[in-house]
């Protein structure tokens, strides 16, 4: 298996962080891009009804300005200067603009954590690993924190 293109999911959770030390190493290891992709979920409340509901056509500018600086901060600091790396933060339904990116940048393999959301948002949201390995067109890996 040929692995040109690596696309880490970050949710800034420590399952993430397994996941990034992981797509690390096999950049690192495979001489391969990484990419270190940040989605911003909508807003939900849900108490409101279908007909109430009304979502914002685009995320606060500020919020989307602040988590780029944080993923700087969190992700790419870290990132060796031999290895080619990009940050991207997306807005919209988490695993389907994930598969998304993952289909437009033809990447070779995905890596997840397997956790990320916990109580209400697992439960509002579903698990985006199961979802991500379920239909991404490439190999995902779903890594686990073993501390968890």
């Amino acid at each position: 298996m040929g692995v040109n293109q690596i696309v880490c999911c970050s949710d800034f959770s420590d399952h993430a962080e397994v996941a990034f030390q992981t797509a690390l190493d096999l950049s690192q290891r495979y001489n391969a891009k990484l990419y270190v992709v940040h989605v911003l979920p909508p807003v939900v409340n849900p108490m409101l009804t279908d007909t109430e509901l009304m979502l914002p056509e685009h995320p606060d500018e500020n919020l989307v300005v602040s988590l780029n600086e944080r993923m700087q901060e969190v992700y790419g600091n870290r990132i060796p200067e031999k290895i080619d790396f990009e940050l991207v933060v997306r807005d919209g339904h988490v695993s389907t603009e994930i598969i998304r990116f993952i289909e437009e940048t033809d990447a070779d393999l995905a890596v997840v954590g397997a956790f990320g959301l916990s109580g209400m948002g697992l439960v509002l949201f579903g698990s985006v690993a199961k979802r991500i390995s379920h239909k991404a067109p490439c190999s995902v890996m779903i890594v686990r924190n073993k501390k968890a």
